[in-house]
């Protein structure tokens, strides 16, 4: 019978929160919801709703969109686009880590619709992969959306690696085939 006691025990150990890994969660991307922080003639920047009330800041300038995440964000701090012009997909997804027992966002994904900056035609979708660690939040990864078929594993693959990039040294990583720009 101690056999069977043993093997119980190793299921539950197996079956713990803390040995879950890694999960997602969905926000909407909705400027309607978000609350305007500061507008100019040169763009917008709002505060909207994340993860569980993690923050989330989001600029518009130049034709491009760019966010922010987590406390104390100062407005000088930066935020993060990708070159071409573009605007942000209806969801983000978060990227969330059960190592210290609940669950904690690690990372985002974002969908970039980008154009071209001749036309301002389609010119690509772009999952934008991006680490939070305080201090060393940045982006680590982009996933051609439409040149890769398992483009949204192969970006939650990269944003379950987030932690160990260096924002100050390490480069930005081009995962798959890329064709976006």
């Amino acid at each position: 019978m101690k056999p069977i006691v043993y093997a119980a025990l190793a299921v539950l150990a197996l079956a713990s929160p803390a040995q879950a890994g890694f999960n997602s969660a969905y926000t909407d991307i909705n400027l309607d919801d978000c609350l305007v922080l500061d507008a100019d003639d040169f763009g917008v920047s709002w505060a909207c709703p994340g993860y569980k009330g993690y923050p989330l800041m989001i600029r518009e300038g130049d034709l491009r969109f760019s966010l922010n995440y987590g406390f104390g964000i100062d407005q000088r701090a930066p935020f993060y686009t990708m070159p071409p012009f573009n605007t942000l997909g209806a969801k983000l997804e978060w990227r969330l880590s059960n190592d210290l027992g609940r669950w904690m966002p690690i990372a985002t994904i974002v969908r970039y619709y980008t154009a071209d900056p001749e036309t301002g035609e389609d010119n690509g979708q772009v999952l934008m992969v991006t680490q939070l660690v305080e201090g060393n939040s940045c982006p680590i990864a982009y996933v051609d959306a439409r040149a890769n078929k398992n483009a949204n594993e192969l970006a939650r693959q990269a944003a379950d690696k987030a932690g160990s990039f260096d924002c100050a040294s390490d480069e930005v990583a081009i995962i798959g085939s890329f064709k976006a720009w």
